[in-house]
């Protein structure tokens, strides 16, 4: 039986979509004749739900859900053929799957994830899926991970993971009682991340390794402390 489990978070950590969802942002904006923000703008803010990008991109509060339905029609089109993993985010899917058990946890759409993890063939790795639509709060709130160890019947401790490349990642693990370890390979600036990990990694391989490594000293440490106890 695995004891360890791992979530990971999706864009930025898994993969790279970040093509995709500029097109969408820039074609919702065209739709709606709403005056266009700068790439850096949109893209500092990817990892935060739709409805709270758009409100912090300058559309109206009463608008914004009419903004995130025209770009999820844009989104659904595109998202398979302008999606592809980040560098060894397939291989760390495997490595972890020989010894963890694995969830996704995103701001993206649960749906339309489900739908692109089928096609890039590794949704069946995964138990659970939490996606924006499964909480009312979602990341850096701890909802949706407490969320997807309730579903696969675990209990947040010291062997539960969180993988990601932003500080929203980070404080909704440690809130939610779970170690996390920061990726560099996503939207999440590295000053900050460095000041909100307590572990950083390049990318999610390396932090399944890490991670791998760090539950192994564990054991040991646990199997010495039973040893002393008899």
């Amino acid at each position: 039986m695995k004891k360890t489990t791992i979530l990971f978070d999706l864009d930025g950590t898994l993969i790279d979509s970040t093509e995709a969802i500029l097109l969408c942002f820039y074609d919702s904006f065209e739709y709606f004749n709403f005056p266009k923000p700068p790439e850096d703008k949109i893209k500092s803010l990817i990892g935060h739900p739709l409805d709270f990008m758009y409100l912090h991109l300058g559309v109206e509060k009463n608008r914004v859900w009419d903004f995130v339905e025209v770009y999820k029609g844009y989104y659904r089109k595109r998202s398979k053929s302008m999606t592809k993993f980040l560098p060894n985010a397939a291989i760390a899917i495997e490595e972890a799957s020989k010894f963890a058990r694995l969830a996704i946890v995103t701001t993206k759409t649960g749906k339309y994830s489900k739908m692109l993890l089928d096609h890039m063939g590794v949704m069946r790795r995964f138990d659970v899926l939490i996606g924006r639509e499964d909480v009312t709060h979602p990341k850096p709130h701890p909802q949706p991970i407490l969320k997807a160890l309730h579903l696969m019947n675990i209990i947040a401790d010291k062997n539960v993971w969180m993988v990601g490349d932003t500080c929203m990642d980070m404080i909704s693990a440690k809130d939610a009682g779970i170690n996390a370890v920061g990726v560099l390979c996503g939207y999440g600036d590295r000053n900050e991340l460095k000041r909100c990990s307590n572990f950083l990694q390049n990318d999610a391989l390396s932090a399944i390794k890490l991670i791998n490594l760090l539950n192994k000293k564990l054991k040991l440490s646990d199997n010495n402390i039973k040893l002393c106890d008899k």
